[in-house]
């Protein structure tokens, strides 16, 4: 699987952004798509996850500012971003874990830079 991220940029601290990941290739049936963000110097960080069940895991620290929803159809995982804060600076990373082959597989986006600033 290939992912592609789109839509990062720079934003004022309060505004919104839309953050979108398209995915090429077959993707097995039981899979958990996710966005994941890191600051340089820290740990990539769990933001939100939607498993092909359509269960939602949110990092608390987006609960209620951030929704994760996925076109089927046009195989795209989409990150609303709202009342958004400097803190939320980071690069965002799409992520598919697979279950193949008796193992969770994992491909990532390239990674897109949002930035919160005034």
């Amino acid at each position: 699987v290939q992912l592609q991220a789109s839509g990062g940029g720079l934003v004022q601290p309060g505004g919104s952004l839309s953050l979108s990941c398209a995915a090429s290739g077959s993707i097995s049936s039981i899979f958990v798509t996710g966005w994941y963000r890191q600051v340089p110097g820290n740990q990539r960080e769990l933001v939100a996850s939607l498993s092909n069940t359509g269960r939602t895991n949110y990092a608390e620290f987006v609960k209620g500012r951030f929704a994760i929803s996925r076109d089927n159809a046009k195989n795209t995982v989409y990150l609303q971003m709202n009342t958004l804060k400097p803190e939320d600076t980071a690069i965002y990373y799409c992520n598919v874990k697979e279950w193949r082959f008796s193992a969770w597989r994992d491909s990532w986006g390239q990674g897109t830079l949002v930035t919160v600033s005034s």
